[in-house]
This record gives C-alpha cells, sequence and structure tokens, in this order.
C-alpha cells in the first residue's frame, strides 16, 4: 500500500471522495433509497466503514441494505472479496471492488476506499463519501427503519453534532493517521499535539455527560467510538500515538467500554481484522508485517459504571436485536 504523503512537509495526504451521490428518500440524485437494491461494501478494520455497519444495525436496515465483508489485507489491486466461496462477493459477482468503481467511471484510476455502496442492478459504485453515507442512513432510509430505531442525528441537536464532528474529524479520526503516516517529525508532532489536547478536552466533556451531545447516542458518538476502539490496537504502537494508552485515560475508556457494550457497537468490532490490516497493510510503516499478540482485550468487557450519569441510549427508541447469523463477528478474547 504506498501512502500518499506530501514530500516537502511529510504530512498525510488523504485523497477526497470522488463518488458524492446521495441514496435519498426522494431519489433527488437519480438513487432512491430502496430495499434490496444496494450493497454496502465495508472492511471490519477501517474506522470509516465502521461507522456505516453500526448505523445500519442500529436503524435496523440488514434487511434493506446487504453487506458485503471484504478481506481486511489488500493488495495492489483493491478491496477484495476472498472471504466468500471462490474469492466473489456473492451478490455483486465481483472479485475487488475496484471493479465497481470502474464500473461507474471506466476511466477512474484513483483510490478505492470503503466504505462503498454499490447499486447491485447495474454494479457501479454509487458513493463512497464515509461522513454522509451514515447522514442519509440516519435520514433517509425511514421507509426500511426497524420498529424502534433511535434518532441519531435529531434535528433540533444537528449544529452541535456538526461543530463537534468537525474537531473530532480533524484533531481525532485523522490526526492518528496523520501521526502514523507523516515522514517528517514537524508532521508527526502536529498531530500529536492535535490529538492528545482534543481527547483530553473530550474527557473533560465527557466526565459529567454520558454521551457527546444531548442525553442519547448520537452520530457524534459513533465518529468517535470508531477510533477509540482501535486505539490500544494499533494507534498506540503502530501509529505512535503513545501519550497515553485509551486504558490510561479512565473517561475516555468506560465511555468506549459503555459503547462497546451497546448492541450495535461491539458486535461489529472485530480487533482480529483490525489488527491484520493495519499491521499487514502499512509495510511503510511496519516492514516485518509482524502483528503483536497483545493488547489483552478483556478489558473491554468490564463494568464502566456510566449508567450513573443517566442517559437514555437509543432515546425513545430500543435496542437493536442480534446481528444476522452471517455477520457475527468471532469471539474476541
Amino acid at each position: 500500500m504506498t501512502i500518499p504523503t506530501d514530500p516537502e512537509t511529510g504530512e498525510f495526504k488523504r485523497a477526497p471522495n470522488r463518488f458524492t451521490a446521495r441514496i435519498t428518500a426522494d431519489g433527488a440524485d437519480g438513487w432512491p433509497a430502496e430495499a434490496g437494491r444496494y450493497r454496502l461494501v465495508v472492511s471490519r478494520a477501517c474506522p470509516w466503514a465502521s461507522r456505516a455497519l453500526i448505523v445500519r444495525r442500529l436503524m435496523g436496515l440488514e434487511e434493506a441494505l446487504s453487506v458485503a465483508i471484504a478481506d481486511p489485507i489488500q493488495d495492489e489491486r483493491s478491496w477484495r472479496f476472498t472471504l466468500d466461496p471462490g474469492g466473489r462477493d456473492p451478490v455483486l459477482g465481483i472479485e475487488f471492488l475496484g471493479e465497481a468503481y470502474r464500473a461507474a467511471d471506466p476511466d477512474y484510476d484513483g483510490g478505492i476506499s470503503v466504505p462503498a455502496i454499490v447499486d447491485i442492478p447495474s454494479g457501479k459504485l454509487v458513493t463512497n463519501d464515509y461522513p454522509q453515507i451514515t447522514l442519509d442512513l440516519d435520514t433517509q432510509w425511514g421507509a426500511h427503519y426497524r420498529d424502534g430505531a433511535p434518532d441519531l442525528y435529531p434535528e433540533a441537536l444537528r449544529d452541535e453534532i456538526d461543530e463537534i464532528n468537525r474537531a473530532v474529524h480533524r484533531d481525532v479520526n485523522a490526526a492518528v493517521y496523520e501521526a502514523g503516516f507523516a515522514t517528517k517529525q514537524s508532521a508527526y508532532d502536529d498531530a500529536y499535539r492535535r490529538l492528545f489536547s482534543r481527547l483530553d478536552e473530550l474527557s473533560e466533556r465527557l466526565a459529567g455527560q454520558r454521551y457527546l451531545v444531548g442525553d442519547t447516542i448520537t452520530e457524534a458518538d459513533i465518529r468517535l467510538f470508531t477510533t477509540l476502539v482501535r486505539f490500544d490496537a494499533v494507534y498506540h504502537g503502530h501509529f505512535k500515538c503513545n501519550r497515553n494508552k485509551l486504558t490510561e485515560m479512565p473517561v475516555l475508556w468506560a465511555y468506549a467500554r459503555d459503547l462497546f457494550q451497546t448492541p450495535g457497537f461491539g458486535d461489529t468490532v472485530d480487533f482480529d481484522h483490525i489488527k491484520r490490516h493495519y499491521y499487514q497493510v502499512h509495510e511503510q510503516v511496519n516492514p516485518t508485517r509482524i502483528v503483536p499478540a497483545g493488547p489483552d482485550l478483556s478489558g473491554w468487557a468490564t463494568p464502566h459504571g456510566r449508567a450513573d450519569l443517566g442517559g437514555r441510549p437509543f432515546g425513545d427508541g430500543t435496542p437493536p436485536g442480534p446481528p444476522p447469523r452471517d455477520e457475527v463477528v468471532p469471539p474476541q478474547w
């Protein structure tokens, strides 16, 4: 995997999302939210894709929006479906996600990223716009939500959620990559400083409230969680984000465990996929491709005490049921 960095500054430069059509209730972009029409392609290793898996579970969209799980180990041809019989996705009939990208644009030669939503009839990629994908799953698929689905993006709180999301994206979600992929000390130092400064601020905020915005789980919590759950397993060591482990930050560790133990969160997390992807794919960072045996993951199941702060995880809704049998994650410890 080639990591794009600026040769002068040593800063990691994430490519913009090229395919940004939206799947909406009214189909304004030509893609209406129809049950059975689309396939969500994810890697359980990827934090951006994990957001979509969590939202899909919380909203009960499993029957309406099928999912394809890519192998956590990519090769030069992109995310591959080697976890499926014959090495092909059984619904899309393709071996590599890149085939759906080129079906949408035969001249496309950019990066192949997840999450991605593919139109099943045409085999064309619709969108890889990961921030908008979850917002649209939150708000545009209402006809297909389960009874008791939560409101993850309540209108009255959207400005505050958006503000938190911008800060968390810049200084947490993206900063861990900017630290890990930096090729000059100054670029690493800047990302490291922003990351831990923001984590300290978030810790102060969460010391007195159970969730980031309001008293229920929102899109903001999902976006922070997918970075926190990977922190000790990969970001602390592999990406040199090592001022503290998550387990050494009491408020954030309890907050992350609270979410992990909430239906729809921990049951989408696969630490094996996470560790193998980061340590074996990022050869510029880890040339030996050795996957560390640790850390001990059993602490994720320990009591967190966050319920004492109040809050209603699903608001007026209810927890999702168990995941479909073919999506169950193997035991983690």
